[in-house]
């Protein structure tokens, strides 16, 4: 999901939510609601997960701590040669 789709996404969550405060929703809006909440959490957990795997640890005293599982991953994606 590109930044301007999610743009769109927040904002119609948004449009329901406000609505929920003025009405029912719909049987149809409930379910929009659904599916757009789980894309828009699929969404930030798969940027969480990509932000966390090229993260890079380094202690106060200048040496790398960076977990062996971020080193794998990074490793797969090329990040890494050691």
């Amino acid at each position: 999901m590109d930044k301007k789709e999610e743009e769109k996404v927040i904002k119609r969550i948004n449009e329901l939510y406000h609505t929920s405060k003025e009405r029912e929703l719909t049987p149809e809006e409930l379910e929009e609601r659904k599916k757009l909440r789980s894309a828009f959490l699929e969404n930030f957990r798969a940027g969480f997960r990509q932000q966390l795997e090229d993260t890079v640890v380094i202690d106060k005293d200048g040496k790398e701590v960076t977990s062996e599982k971020a080193k794998e991953a990074q490793r797969r994606k090329g990040l890494r040669k050691d």
